[in-house]
């Protein structure tokens, strides 16, 4: 991880994010406005926030969880933010699914709206047929919620 001049806050990292709502999902894509995957609107956060991406992403199929094996998505998170207990996520950081229990983590969200635990907290993320959207937080997403992040020198 390095280090970062600039102070970033969770409502900096909220604005980011909200501001992708509406961007088509595109597998790969980091762009928005034009298309982005769930990884892509991390990745758009992060540049908008703290300017380039700090590694070159390799390219990756849609099936790449389910063929690999590795956990790469966990690794890479490792390497570039701060891990948390998914009970102590806040609004900003970011969130690592499993979409099933046997598989790889596959997807990825950023808290919008309150903490994880609470009934009513939201979400953005952006997935397959759909767009950059903020969606609830319900117990289909909770049982698959696996690990937690937060960006670095992230203040309140």
């Amino acid at each position: 991880m390095s280090n970062h001049a600039t102070s970033v806050t969770r409502a900096d990292i909220v604005a980011a994010a909200k501001s992708w709502i509406g961007t088509p999902y595109r597998h790969q894509a980091s762009r928005k406005g034009s298309g982005c995957d769930c990884l892509g609107l991390v990745r758009g956060v992060w540049r908008e926030l703290y300017g380039q991406e700090p590694e070159a992403l390799p390219p990756y199929r849609p099936d790449w969880a389910e063929t690999g094996g590795r956990e790469t998505l966990l690794e890479a998170a490792r390497r570039h933010l701060v891990e948390i207990s998914p009970d102590a996520a806040r609004p900003g950081d970011v969130l690592l699914f499993r979409l099933s229990p046997d598989a790889c983590l596959k997807h990825c969200a950023i808290v919008s709206d309150s903490r994880p635990g609470d009934p009513e907290a939201r979400i953005l993320h952006a997935y397959w047929g759909r767009a950059v959207v903020e969606s609830w937080l319900g117990p289909w997403w909770r049982r698959r919620l696996a690990h937690a992040f937060s960006f670095p020198g992230v203040s309140d």
